[in-house]
């Protein structure tokens, strides 16, 4: 198995986004995550450490007043100055225990949404909205070694386990002497916890496993789940850091990894990381198999650790788990940098994870 998240730090939408202020049309968020993003600019607000308000100075800019009513023909209003007239609410009108969409909202940001979907705007009862970066990732560096994008963290690594099982399955004879499923989870609100129900931290995958376990033969079926997942070997699959070159110090001497040098297995003695050497041993192996180079990552012991989904999917599961990803610089970021050479690392490396897996797991032997 391998297991990922989906999601990025970005902005949520609130259920009432309608703001305005100084001539500005501005959208009321709700922050997802720990994401950095552009502010005020830095002749105009000299700071030793970079703060702000989440609740009064991150509403962004959706327009200017003056443009929305000149769109709409409309007037300034002179009770509410800058503000589009409204027509009253008629008597006649059915109760709604909610204002509409395009009372909550602005109503050009409704119109949009409802183009997108081929209806009326009088049609959206409701949505749920994330605002992101949508300019495209790119390829630079003097000689195009680096990858420029938004969500990196965790598309990256997404994108190489969906291609390492689709791969792995190219030719029409790579089940015929498998005796494992080869699966993927790809979990969303890994950022802010995973305790939905979309997360790692739900039934989802025991549920499904659970299920799965039932397809084959077994000599118990009543404990045929618990064979399956001694059987079983997770890698969570979540970017990495790379070393910074203007912030070496903050990283472990004999453990700095560099883009383009291959996949980083991520190790923590405080468990914030699920690797364990058995486990080590076993992507080693792996890797050999396809001439994919590896990186070790720890953390200094005066630093703090981040961590992923793999511990939580190893203390429900029970099985065994490794963490890895490929290094990537300014995690978090609105943009990110990440190697080329790594994405195809990456791929490479899960491609023959699902290949030899069920060759390998039963010559790792523990004493």
């Amino acid at each position: 198995m391998i297991g990922a998240h989906t999601d990025s730090p970005t902005l949520r939408v609130k259920p009432i986004s309608k703001k305005q202020a100084e001539g500005f049309i501005q959208v009321g968020v709700e922050t997802y995550g720990v994401l950095r993003i552009p502010t005020l600019a830095i002749h105009l607000d000299r700071q030793e450490t970079f703060t702000f308000n989440k609740e009064t100075q991150l509403f962004p800019i959706a327009g200017l007043v003056a443009a929305e009513l000149n769109r709409t023909g409309q007037t300034i209003n002179p009770r509410t100055p800058e503000s589009p007239s409204t027509v009253n609410e008629s008597p006649n009108e059915p109760f709604a225990p909610l204002k509409l969409s395009t009372e909550r909202h602005h109503p050009y940001i409704v119109e949009l949404i409802a183009a997108a979907a081929g209806v009326s705007s009088a049609s959206i009862v409701d949505f749920e909205l994330v605002l992101y970066d949508t300019q495209k990732a790119c390829i630079g560096g003097l000689n195009d070694e680096l990858i420029f994008s938004a969500r990196l963290d965790n598309l990256g690594m997404s994108y190489c386990s969906t291609m390492g099982l689709i791969n792995s399955l190219s030719s029409p004879f790579a089940l015929n002497e498998e005796k494992s499923i080869r699966l993927i989870s790809l979990f969303d609100h890994e950022e802010i916890g995973s305790e939905t129900a979309q997360g790692a931290d739900s039934n989802f995958l025991p549920s499904v496993i659970r299920r799965l376990s039932l397809l084959g033969p077994s000599k118990d079926k009543e404990t045929a789940y618990e064979q399956t997942l001694a059987s079983s070997f997770l890698v969570s699959a979540d970017m990495a850091h790379s070393v910074n070159p203007n912030y070496s110090f903050k990283y472990e001497n004999d453990h700095k990894p560099e883009m383009n040098k291959g996949t980083v297995i991520k190790i923590n003695a405080n468990a914030r990381y699920a690797t364990n050497a058995p486990g080590i041993v076993l992507i080693q192996e792996v890797a050999r198999r396809r001439k994919v180079p590896l990186q070790l990552f720890v953390v200094r012991n005066d630093s703090s650790c981040g961590s992923t989904i793999g511990p939580m999917l190893a203390a429900s599961l029970g099985a065994r788990t490794l963490d890895l990803g490929n290094p990537q610089l300014s995690m978090h970021s609105i943009r990110e940098t990440g190697g080329v050479n790594d994405v195809g690392h990456g791929v490479e490396l899960f491609e023959s994870f699902f290949e030899h897996y069920s060759e390998l797991q039963s010559k790792i032997l523990v004493d």
